[in-house]
């Protein structure tokens, strides 16, 4: 058995010490690129700055004749870009596959200094995170890093559903986690052929109208209402990474023409508590920015209530509503979201630094 003291301690002499925290930057579209396609790798730099993550797919959606060339292309990308305020992830082939080995030694050791995240996918236990986490340390000791590359698994199977916690709390690296919708719904035998999202035969019908003799009219018409599938395993992915202090994301939506449902399953996914998503195209990077920043009008409540509530203790009214400490540590999620994003996009420093102003005047303070 581990001792807790040592959690914290580098697995590989020379490596650097590992993060207590995980770093608070604003993940709300993680974009999806395959760096062995010359025309997508040639859109990466004017794509610096537009999307909070850029990641390099070595996995699935890479033919297994590209794997290398996907693998050398993202290392040219990164020596040749500046991310700047972007970060860099990649998601590495399977730890099963003939390619892992290779994606993580090229990876670390050409561009390690560059890459901020490393994506695990089909994660099944903490052991996997372990073999992960032992290796990176000895690669970052070869290469010289001073800071550690973080660890996001992809819950992509039952079993790694099942092991979602110790999965979440396996590593100081572990920034993350992702919901893979397809893989898993296969893995479980769900009947569902669709990437994410609902399914018109998943749904609830309304109770049956009874005539004036008591009869159930069972043929008659009856609203329907189609439900979330994935609504548990969200939760409980939120739970599970809340637990641990680190992040919880939607994955893929994979149906590219529907942006309303894309954005209403964007939508679900925010309010339950994920941080962002994946985007699989450009015109899901617009919906992932919008939904999963707060609306203006909810960052002024939140700053309403927090001036409102001066020390934190007892209870206010603000706007007709009772608002009390409970109300407030929902308002600082708000608040502290809000601020982390205003911090990187002045659009939404504006916005926000006028309600907070216009908060702050209303109370007086």
């Amino acid at each position: 058995m581990r001792s807790a003291k040592d959690f914290f301690a580098p697995l590989a002499v020379g490596a650097p010490t590992p993060l207590r925290e995980v770093p608070a930057r604003p993940s709300r579209a993680i974009h999806f690129f395959d760096p062995s396609n010359a025309k997508m790798a040639a859109k990466i730099p004017a794509m610096v700055g537009t999307v909070d993550v850029l990641l390099g797919n070595l996995e699935d959606a890479v033919k297994a004749d590209d794997k290398e060339a996907a693998r050398q292309g993202l290392v040219d990308i990164a020596k040749a870009t500046d991310f700047g305020p972007t970060q860099l992830w990649t998601r590495l082939n399977a730890l099963d596959s003939p390619w892992f080995l290779d994606d993580i030694t090229t990876l670390v050791g050409e561009i390690g200094d560059t890459l901020d995240v490393v994506m695990i996918p089909k994660v099944q236990g903490a052991e996997d995170i372990h073999y992960v986490d032992r290796l990176l340390a000895q690669l970052e000791a070869k290469a010289g890093l001073q800071r550690p590359i973080l660890v996001h698994a992809i819950l992509e199977t039952a079993r790694g559903m099942a092991n979602v916690e110790e999965i979440c709390g396996a590593s100081p690296r572990m920034q993350g986690i992702s919901l893979g919708p397809a893989d898993l719904a296969a893995d479980r035998r769900m009947k569902t052929t669709r990437v994410g999202g609902g399914h018109p035969g998943y749904l609830v019908r309304q109770d049956p109208t009874t005539g004036a003799d008591g009869t159930a009219d069972i043929a008659g018409a009856r609203p329907t209402y189609q439900q979330d599938l994935w609504h548990y395993t969200i939760a409980r992915m939120v739970d599970a990474c809340a637990m641990h202090g680190i992040c919880a994301y939607y994955g893929p939506f994979g149906d590219i023409t529907d942006v309303v449902a894309c954005e209403d399953q964007f939508r679900n996914a925010f309010l339950l508590g994920c941080v962002g998503t994946w985007t699989l195209h450009p015109k899901q990077i617009e919906i992932a920015r919008r939904v999963f920043s707060p609306s203006v009008e909810d960052v002024r409540h939140a700053y309403v209530v927090k001036e409102a509530m001066g020390d934190g203790t007892g209870a206010v009214m603000v706007d007709g509503k009772m608002e009390d400490d409970a109300s407030l540590k929902q308002c600082l999620v708000m608040v502290e979201l809000a601020e982390q994003l205003a911090a990187i996009d002045p659009e939404l420093k504006a916005a926000y630094d006028e309600v907070r102003a216009a908060a702050t005047t209303s109370t007086g303070k």
